[in-house]
């Protein structure tokens, strides 16, 4: 199983970014696919999850200006970042789990300042 994520940069606050995941290796359409954050000196944490079925949760803290989405037959996974703060700066990881062992990318930073 491989996870790439792509998309991280630099932006001024209130701007937006997109964060992409590929997978390979393993059958996408049935997984859960969830994007984590861990800004320095933090704890990681999850900031959005959607279901194989299409049902999305968010952090509180992102809910209103961050989107999660998939699209099964790419094997992608994305997440659409808007009004963007500095307190979202963090290294962003895409995740999904089997019921054996769970399934990390080697992040994209997500910088935002002026």
């Amino acid at each position: 199983v491989q996870l790439v994520e792509s998309g991280g940069g630099l932006v001024q606050p209130g701007g937006s970014l997109r964060l992409s995941c590929a997978a390979s290796g393993i059958i996408f359409s049935i997984h859960a696919m969830n994007w984590y954050r861990q800004a320095p000196g933090k704890q990681r944490e999850l900031v959005a999850t959607i279901t194989a079925g299409d049902t999305t949760t968010y952090a509180d803290s992102v809910s209103g200006r961050f989107t999660i989405s998939r699209d099964n037959a790419k094997k992608m996974a994305y997440l659409q970042m808007n009004n963007l703060k500095p307190e979202d700066t963090a290294i962003y990881y895409c995740n999904t789990n089997s019921p054996i062992k769970s399934y990390w990318g080697q992040g994209t930073q997500v910088t935002v300042s002026s």
